[in-house]
């Protein structure tokens, strides 16, 4: 079973955002991408790596500086 590769037009489409910051998150490293000539592929499943890397938990940070103080 092959897993689904997906375009950098499609993840932003999906994300709401520009290519060209999927292309800037592609470059800096921070998003995992088969480069195939001109164009990148990206797997589903390195796409939901990214997302869960950048996910944030404003609750958990407000705790922990709550903590400190």
């Amino acid at each position: 079973m092959s897993e689904e590769m997906l375009t950098v037009e499609e993840i932003a489409k999906e994300l709401r955002i520009s290519p060209k910051t999927v292309r800037s998150w592609i470059t800096s490293g921070e998003l995992v991408a088969l480069d195939i000539g001109r164009e990148y592929r990206i797997s589903r499943a390195h796409l939901e790596d990214f997302k869960q890397r950048r996910q944030t938990d404003r609750r958990r940070k407000t705790d922990e500086t709550k903590k400190e103080l």
